[in-house]
């Protein structure tokens, strides 16, 4: 005699929480469309019972809206009920990211922290303050051989600063004489014509004397090196 035993089913993995949460999602809508259409239904009963007058077909009409409102009461009852879950849901799915990225976070902080210790193995504090310390003192050779090699040659030591502003204050005096001809040197400027007249003390040329024959002034005329000639009647007298 053969026994038969049945195939074990195997066990579902349970769903995530995205997808128990779209199902709901899913339920509750099919909730909110019963309740529209019961809504539909409960604004006819209210037209009908306008239409009617008092008596038994208005409260048979009035019984039939009574149970729709009922149907209405127990849909959004159990609408709202599964608006609660899918909020649970939403914030379990939260915490559950939120630890997701906290478990990431300590990761890359521990690779890191792994990291840095490695590289701080390489470096130590005391070779770096050596090589500052090295630095410093290449920097201040460096500095005196550009001092050395910028000295001048064939200088005294013992010029006196007082005779130097003295010869310089007198420079100054110098070049300021010399701007009269768009400050050229004195030995560039042209030479000034001697004044004859002055040195010699002639007296000047008569001016406005009585005209001549003729309507002439007698003007006295001047020899070839641009004197007034002198009248012959003074030379002979």
């Amino acid at each position: 005699m053969r026994r038969v035993f049945g195939v074990k089913k195997e066990k579902e993995p349970p769903p995530s929480i995205s997808d128990a949460s779209d199902k709901i999602n899913k339920r509750g809508e099919n909730v909110d469309e019963k309740i529209k259409r019961l809504d539909v239904e409960l604004n006819r009963y209210k037209e009908q019972i306008k239409k009617t007058r008092p008596g038994p077909a208005q409260e048979a009409v009035k019984a039939r809206a009574m149970r729709v409102l009922k149907q209405k009461r127990m849909y959004e009852g159990q609408r709202d009920m599964l608006y609660n879950q899918t909020f649970n849901l939403d914030q379990v799915a939260f915490a559950a990211e939120g630890i997701k990225d906290a478990q990431q976070t300590m990761s890359a902080l521990k690779s890191a922290n792994k990291d840095l210790k490695g590289m701080m193995k390489t470096v130590k504090i005391q070779d770096i303050d050596n090589m500052q310390d090295e630095m410093m003192d290449l920097m201040d050779v460096s500095n005196e051989i550009q001092e050395s090699l910028g000295r001048s040659y064939n200088i005294p030591d013992d010029i006196d600063e007082e005779d130097l502003m003295g010869e310089l204050d007198a420079l100054e005096a110098d070049m300021g004489t010399e701007t009269e001809f768009d400050a050229a040197p004195s030995y560039l400027q042209p030479d000034k014509e001697p004044d004859l007249d002055g040195e010699l003390n002639l007296p000047s040329a008569p001016i406005g004397q009585g005209a001549g024959p003729g309507g002439r002034h007698n003007v006295p005329g001047e020899d070839e090196l641009g004197l007034p000639a002198v009248p012959r009647a003074s030379i002979r007298g």
